[in-house]
Formats: structure tokens, C-alpha cells, sequence
């Protein structure tokens, strides 16, 4: 007798396919960060997302394709946000409280991003390094030649740019990774990320800048 006959798998038609996919990377997000990769079952989030199971496999292969694909969408996002304020005109003092704005405000909008970079990160994951590499690093390299034309054109003290840069990303990394643990506080309640922007900012005007008070946020 034979068995029955398998249903043939049914595309997703093209008007839900972004919403599909897009509904599976915040169930999975959030639920990484919760949880990690190992951790994290399929079955859950599908169900987290509305969908079945089949739908992860159709849009990202595997659970360790949609781990790495939860980050990539928040590095091309943040890159290309990014590349657009560094590669702007103007004195850089101000293309930089641009930069510095800009970054507290992608993190401060995205609660599970710190803990799913630094869940990859000390996983010493290769795709991990390989996002990295491809989204991180030029902005990297923008943000150090943009500290050194400060310099050379006297806005900025002179500082080592390379480690000036390190410093910055860690004003606003930092804040949102940490506090938690340490000061057992909540970095996203509103006053404190208002409270903290400021602070960010007075910061960087008042080390880096010759004339702190020309330029403010």
C-alpha cells in the first residue's frame, strides 16, 4: 500500500515574503539574546514568528544561518547609517557628534543588539569575524582618518587616533552592554538614556576638542 503522498512545498508569495522573513529575525533576536544559539530552539521560534518550521530552513538554511543573519542585519544597518555621516561634509568636530549621536541612538533603539554582539563576540565565532570584517572595519578606518583630519586642521587634541576611535565606540558600547551587570540599573529607561547622551556628548567635546564649548549636541 502505498504511503502518502507529500504536499509540494508552496512558495511564499513575493508581497509576504519581506514581512515573513522579517518576522522570523525579531522572534529569533530577541531569543538569542535571551537564551544564545545553543539555547535557542527552532521550534520556539517559529512559533514566536507565526510561522512553521519550514520557513526558517526556506529563508536562512539553518539555525546558525539565522543567528549570523539576526547581526548582519543590524551591521548593514548600522554601516550604511554610518558610512553616510562619516563620509559627510563639514568641520569634523561636527561630523563627529553626528557619528557619536548617531551610534547611541542605533543601540538605544535595538534592547537585544548588545547582548547579541557580545554573545558572538566571545563565542569567537568565524562568521562573526567575517561581519566584521566586512561592515566594522572600513568604518573603523573612516572614524580614525576623520579623528586625524581633526588634528591636522586643530579642531582636536593630539591624541592617538587609532585608540581615540577605540574610545569613543566604548563611551556608547559600554553603557548599554554593562550597566546592567554592574550597576543593576536599566540603561533604556528614558531619563537615563537622555541623562546618558548628554553626558556621552559633554564628554567628547571637553577630551577631544580645543574649543569644547564651539560645537554642542
Amino acid at each position: 500500500m502505498p504511503g502518502p503522498r507529500k504536499l509540494p512545498f508552496r512558495s511564499v508569495p513575493a508581497h509576504d515574503s519581506a514581512r515573513t522573513r522579517a518576522a522570523i529575525l525579531q522572534a529569533a533576536e530577541r531569543i538569542f539574546a535571551e537564551v544564545g544559539e545553543a539555547g535557542a530552539r527552532t521550534e520556539t521560534i517559529a512559533a514566536a514568528a507565526g510561522v512553521n518550521k519550514a520557513m526558517l530552513h526556506y529563508y536562512f538554511q539553518s539555525k546558525d544561518g539565522l543567528y549570523r543573519a539576526v547581526l548582519d542585519e543590524h551591521f548593514k544597518q548600522f554601516h550604511r547609517q554610518a558610512m553616510e555621516v562619516l563620509s559627510s561634509r563639514g568641520p569634523a568636530r561636527e561630523i563627529l557628534l553626528r557619528y557619536v549621536g548617531m551610534h547611541f541612538d542605533f543601540i538605544s533603539a535595538r534592547p537585544y543588539y548588545p547582548r547579541l554582539f557580545i554573545r558572538m563576540a566571545m563565542s569567537g565565532d568565524k562568521g562573526f569575524q567575517r561581519l566584521i570584517r566586512r561592515h566594522l572595519a572600513p568604518l573603523s578606518r573612516k572614524l580614525v582618518a576623520l579623528i586625524e583630519r581633526g588634528r591636522r586642521e586643530g579642531e582636536f587634541h593630539a591624541l592617538d587616533s587609532a585608540h581615540a576611535a577605540i574610545s569613543l565606540i566604548g563611551l556608547t558600547v559600554f553603557y548599554f552592554s554593562v550597566v546592567r551587570i554592574v550597576a543593576g540599573a536599566n540603561p533604556y529607561r528614558k531619563a537615563s538614556l537622555a541623562r546618558r547622551r548628554r553626558e556621552v556628548f559633554k564628554f567628547v567635546r571637553y577630551a577631544m576638542f580645543k574649543n569644547p564649548e564651539e560645537t554642542k549636541a
